[in-house]
């Protein structure tokens, strides 16, 4: 069964960090470009972070230089580690394997004092 199962989101105070896992199973993340998502109340989804089979990264404007994906293959993880948090990145972030259309759970991410 193909499945991707998200950690680590919680309350944080607005400068913090904190670190999201996305653990798949049912395929190998080593052939998948893969994504994190976020939703805020009211907001659409929006893409936050890419990284390729290559392993290059992308990321969003809003996020560039604050957040950073990565991959452990060994683990079959892939990791957001988000640093400077503020209180407009509150949402809930969701691990995405685009081509087969594939969501974690999310979890909740709140920012604030």
């Amino acid at each position: 069964q193909v499945q991707l199962v998200e950690s680590g989101g919680g309350l944080v105070q607005p400068g913090g960090s904190l670190r999201l896992s996305c653990a798949a199973s049912g395929f190998t993340l080593i052939w998948s470009d893969m994504r994190w998502y976020r939703q805020a109340p009211g907001k659409q989804r929006e893409l936050v972070a890419t990284i390729t089979v290559g392993g290059s990264t992308n990321y969003a404007d809003s996020v560039k230089g604050r957040f950073t994906i990565s991959r452990d293959n060994a683990k079959n993880t892939v990791y957001l580690q988000l640093n400077s948090l503020k209180p407009e990145d509150t949402a809930v972030y969701y691990c995405n394997w685009p081509s087969r259309g594939v969501w974690g759970q999310g979890s909740q991410v709140t920012v604030s004092s």
